[in-house]
């Protein structure tokens, strides 16, 4: 009891700082984005009456770029510009709400393992904590954004999934693949996922609860008031198990608002929102201490602005604070070590503006701007030794980060061309300015068919967790350099009224990877920089409307495929590694959603994955032989009856009970279920 109360007035603590914080920055926040915007809007206003009402009707459809043939039904943010998916000169995969109503998942980590081309290493299950990677990438190499804010992680990226988001809040999710720091900024080394939440129309609200085994509960509530000139929406949900095995036990809660304003053809949004996780973290980061435990706090702001018009003016301010205790030994574990005298305590902020425009012409579009990003930690274990202690904090460090770029679209009949650039400067490299080109190219030779190829830089900074994360077990490393890649990519996509297919090949070079490695079992994991890894990879992905195919009086509804195979060079193959040479070599995945009866489908989601490397297997907490991952499947089944605005649901995870390890020393749930309703008012 008394543990429950320090915890809930630690919290407490914390979110008053926040809030005095928040109101502080926003209060600045509204009244630049404020004062921007309205110039903006008076700007626009005053160009817009003198223009004819024809012309004005041509700058807003843009027709003079984009003609009416070429666009899509789905806008994709793939470029500094918002452009159709068909447009799109990049692989872009998009997972839209109606595909999340019908999988059998409870976060978005588990819906990402249905993408052939995510890698999802879990720790633990439903949103617990989960490494998420593109191509091969490591989880620190992957952009996370919400509606385009960057919330990637400068602690660590296992915390880059700490967001505050239910699954009824999704629209869709976006995942570009490859290089992409022109679109999300120089932490997208490996490609990029915004998750984009729902613009709503009208009001409207909506509940769901959920019990399944191992003491499963879940509960969500969404609600949207619309107004003539704005639109307001708050998300709250909460769920909680026992645990698959011993120390696996959670807590997870979401609280999100969000603000969108129309004025004269222009936006703007704001965002504020909280995540709460306790959870037991059994061998997470080492098998020699199972009994690990975490409380994780993340608070998170934005606001955003957007003129109409020929020409666009687009600010944004964000800032993120995330706060983690990590307990190696977790509080009330008997026989505790005497060396072992407190826990980890970290808090890093993240602070970012960026300011950007963009101008529509007979050419296209193009967009230029900046960003400004400041990344800052303090800690007891990571970073510089303080002067002074702030509570518990005695170490910190702090690096911002300055860019530019420019971009053009140019939009011609069936020939699209992206030709730009990122100037990049990090705080923490002295007196050097990197440039990330991006060259991007598609052509249709009818509305049906797109042909593209892509060039594309990108660079990462080291973590603080790569930098100063030293233990009994780990070696950090304060002299990393920045890593580097740049790939290539041509691909074909196709697409009809029933059918979506894409084919991709890509060859991508990595400089000065990151990564913790050992050369043997029983010695420490060190954080270093390999060489060079050269990548070698293709990605296919079919989708068929059965509807369209055989109408809608037979049951089959969809079907999906998907497979990604990846060859990677390795530098040393006597390296224990622990993320960068553990890469999916082949992961294969399918889906198909039917009908049994009126109102009752069922929706199959088959995984398979073969993953290189090795790892140190562990017994009764001591480091064993070196073993290779072995192959596995696992296949999902998610039961739904729909009655109006009435969904009931069961869903049945690893339904043939596959025992398989992902990670390390960490067994994955085997067969777990559950059920739930929903309700849409």
């Amino acid at each position: 009891m008394n543990k429950r109360i320090q915890i809930t007035n630690k919290k407490a603590f914390r979110f008053k700082r926040f809030a005095r914080k928040t109101y502080s920055v926003f209060n600045s926040l509204h009244k630049s984005v404020t004062i921007g915007v309205l110039s903006g809007i008076a700007l626009m206003s005053a160009h817009a009456s003198a223009v004819k009402p024809l012309e004005r009707e041509s700058i807003d459809s843009q027709t003079d770029s984009i003609s009416l043939t070429q666009l899509d039904e789905v806008v994709v943010t793939a470029s500094t510009v918002d452009l159709p998916m068909n447009l799109a000169t990049k692989l872009v995969t998009v997972i839209t709400s109606a595909e999340i109503e019908q999988a059998p998942v409870r976060s978005i980590e588990e819906l990402l393992n249905y993408v052939s081309g995510v890698d999802v290493l879990q720790r633990g299950p439903h949103g617990v904590q989960a490494d998420v990677s593109l191509r091969g990438g490591s989880f620190d190499q992957t952009a996370i954004l919400l509606n385009g804010v960057n919330l990637t992680n400068p602690h660590t990226g296992h915390y880059s999934f700490d967001i505050p988001i239910n699954l009824s809040d999704i629209e869709r999710i976006e995942i570009v693949q490859g290089p992409s720091s022109l679109v999300y900024g120089a932490s997208a080394f490996s490609g990029g996922i915004n998750i984009i939440t729902k613009k709503d129309t009208k009001s409207n609200a909506n509940a769901k609860l959920e019990s399944g085994m191992h003491g499963l509960f879940g509960a969500e509530v969404r609600g949207a008031y619309k107004t003539k000139s704005s639109v307001h929406s708050l998300s709250t949900g909460y769920k909680r198990s026992d645990g698959y095995i011993a120390n696996s036990d959670y807590e997870i809660l979401n609280l999100l608002w969000q603000s969108q304003f129309e004025v004269n053809s222009s936006s703007i949004d704001f965002q504020i929102g909280y995540n709460d996780k306790d959870y037991g973290a059994n061998t997470f980061y080492t098998a020699a201490y199972p009994n690990q435990y975490e409380d994780t706090e993340s608070f998170f702001a934005s606001v955003r602005g957007e003129t109409g018009g020929r020409l666009k003016f687009i600010p944004q301010f964000y800032m993120n604070s995330h706060f983690d205790e990590f307990q190696l030994i977790r509080e009330g574990t008997s026989n505790i070590p005497s060396w072992y005298t407190d826990h980890n305590y970290h808090h890093s902020d993240v602070f970012g503006m960026n300011i950007s425009f963009q101008y529509t012409s007979k050419l296209g579009i193009s967009s230029f701007g900046s960003e400004f990003r400041n990344e800052g930690i303090l800690s007891n274990v990571l970073g510089k030794q303080t002067h002074d202690t702030i509570g518990k904090y005695t170490k910190s460090d702090n690096r911002t980060n300055i860019s530019y770029f420019l971009e053009h679209n140019f939009i011609v009949d069936k020939f699209s061309l992206s030709l730009g650039g990122l100037l990049n400067q990090n705080s923490s490299i002295v007196d050097k300015v990197d440039f990330y080109p991006s060259i991007n190219a598609s052509y249709r030779p009818n509305r049906n068919v797109s042909i593209y190829a892509s060039w594309n830089k990108a660079t990462r900074m080291p973590t603080f967790t790569d930098l100063y994360y030293t233990t009994k077990t780990h070696t950090g490393n304060t002299n990393l350099s920045a890593e580097n890649s740049q790939s290539l990519e041509a691909g074909l996509k196709l697409k009809n009224h029933y059918l979506r297919a894409t084919f991709s090949a890509f060859y991508m070079i990595g400089d000065n990877l990151i990564d913790w490695i050992k050369p043997s079992a029983d010695a420490l994991w060190e954080s270093r920089n390999l060489t060079r890894i050269n990548k070698l990879g293709l990605e296919t992905y079919l989708t068929l409307d059965i509807e369209q195919i055989l109408g809608r009086e037979q049951p089959l509804r969809r079907f999906d495929l998907g497979y990604t195979y990846l060859n990677q060079e390795k530098v040393a193959d006597d390296w224990i590694s622990n993320y960068t040479l553990n890469h999916l070599k082949h992961k294969f995945t399918a889906s198909l959603t039917h009908n049994i009866v009126e109102n009752i489908s069922l929706s199959w989601n088959f995984r398979w994955q073969d993953r290189e490397g090795s790892y140190v297997q562990y017994i009764n907490s001591k480091p064993g032989e070196k073993v290779p991952y072995i192959p596995f499947s696992v296949l999902d089944l998610k039961f739904n009856y729909k009655l109006k605005d009435l969904n009931l649901f069961v869903n049945a995870n690893n339904i043939f009970d596959k025992t398989y390890v992902d990670l390390g020393n960490i067994p994955q749930p085997g067969f777990w279920l559950s059920g739930g309703i929903s309700y849409y008012f």
